[in-house]
């Protein structure tokens, strides 16, 4: 039953895929990662070849800022970082547009504020610019407008574009969502601190336990922890969207989601037909061996019944 749940991913049409700053920069340097944005953009207009709908949310704005401005560190002053974000903004869009220019591909920059999905007029302006532009056979590129000054007061900041992709998929109503991450995806602990730390394929069902597998940032580059990644799942998969957690390390891996093989974690969407619990790792690799020993048996059983037949 799980595989034929990844393999529906193939069947996906509109899909939303972030990607995070520790996947398109150098961990060295802090700078871009121009061999896999490069790569990525590659994958992404061959989905629109394919006839896919695809946005992207990119982080990645204020890291390539900071650098341009002479920051080795994340600036804690509000008003630094809106800087670093108008001056990385412009660069970041400058390299999307000349890489998907190779390909004979349109983009358009979206900045949203958290007005744009709460304010319902503003949220109708919203889809009516995604609605058209993906119409036009354009890729929007999604980013939250750090540059500019909200009123925190009445209607919140973002904070992460973890949340910006969920609710920019729930706004375009988008069938999947892609998260990329330097992490392959949710455990049921910590791996780094617990060896016995369980790895779940699929969820099914949004419970305390699961919650409470969320952890802190694993990089110092992103701002979105595993806990800000459940509750962004919340969000997609209430909209009607299935979502994948995986590592962006090898940016192919986007390929392989589509092609439904079991990589990263798959939260399944509320109006999912599966009525099954969560999918988990066994905990520990004997116990996978042991797995593997027992379908070969099984296999083996079945294979001498069919010859005694």
């Amino acid at each position: 039953m799980y595989s034929e749940i990844r393999k529906a991913l193939k069947n996906k049409k509109r899909i939303v895929i972030k990607i995070g700053t520790s996947t398109i920069t150098h961990k060295e340097t802090g700078n871009i990662d121009l061999e896999k944005l490069e790569k990525f953009v590659r994958i992404l207009t061959n989905l629109r070849n394919k006839g896919k709908q695809v946005i992207v949310v990119s982080s990645g704005a204020i890291g390539i800022g900071k650098r341009a401005l002479g920051y080795t560190e994340r600036p804690k002053e509000a008003a630094v970082r809106q800087a670093c974000a108008a001056v990385g903004q412009g660069r970041l869009m400058m390299l999307y547009e000349k890489l998907f220019g190779e390909y004979s591909q349109l983009t358009a920059q979206i900045l949203l504020t958290k007005e744009s999905i709460t304010n319902e007029e503003c949220k109708k302006h919203a889809q009516m610019a995604f609605a058209q532009l993906l119409k036009m056979n354009v890729v929007p590129i999604v980013n939250e407008n750090d540059a500019i000054s909200v009123d925190e007061e009445a209607y919140g900041i973002f904070g992460d574009n973890d949340t910006i992709s969920a609710h920019v998929a729930a706004l375009v109503g988008a069938d999947l969502l892609i998260m990329l991450s330097d992490i392959e995806g949710l455990y049921t602990d910590d791996p780094r601190k617990n060896p016995k730390a369980r790895f779940v394929h699929t969820v099914n069902r949004f419970d305390e336990e699961l919650v409470s597998m969320g952890k802190g940032a694993a990089s110092e580059v992103g701002t979105g922890g595993m806990s800000t990644k459940i509750e962004a799942a919340k969000l997609a998969t209430g909209a009607g969207a299935d979502m994948v957690i995986a590592n962006g390390n090898n940016i192919y891996v986007i390929n392989d989601i589509i092609a439904g093989k079991k990589v990263g974690t798959l939260f399944l969407a509320k109006r999912s037909q599966y009525e099954g619990g969560n999918e988990l790792a066994p905990e520990r690799e004997q116990f996978r061996r042991k797995g593997k020993r027992m379908r070969k048996e099984e296999k083996r059983h079945e294979l001498h019944e069919a010859v005694g037949m």
